[in-house]
């Protein structure tokens, strides 16, 4: 259970506005940044949302990793994200790309604000 919890809200992010509405684009970056950092992609879901006229309205998309997960949801409306990366650290220190891929992530958004946080997980003790 030993981990690392990597949370961020990113506001009035100055990359593409096509990018928080292009789920198979996010899919393909987030996919790709959590392989360059040397984390395990078991699975992945991207979903685009749309509003009632059925105009793009931002997208949720989860990576799963055999290490843990890495999810982002997006409001293009208001040009934020939020960001979630999370390690388990069960069979070696995963803690190093885990922070890694959260900065790549936060640059490529290139928020104006950003709140973020780190949260130690399930240390069980030595």
């Amino acid at each position: 259970m030993n981990g690392l919890h990597l949370i961020a809200d990113l506001h009035d992010c100055r990359c593409p506005p096509a990018f928080l509405l292009d789920a198979p684009g996010l899919e393909s970056f987030c996919v790709d940044a959590c392989q360059r950092h040397g984390l395990t992609v078991v699975g992945r879901l991207f979903h685009a949302f749309h509003d009632a006229s059925s105009q793009p309205a931002g997208v949720t998309g989860t990576v799963v990793l055999a290490e843990s997960h890495l999810a982002v949801h997006t409001w293009p409306e208001i040009a934020s994200v939020t960001l979630d990366v999370y390690v388990c650290n069960f069979s070696g220190d995963h803690s190093l790309q885990a922070q890694a891929l959260f900065s790549e992530l936060i640059d490529r958004f290139a928020p104006s604000r950003l709140e973020k946080k780190e949260v130690a997980r399930g240390n069980l003790g030595d």
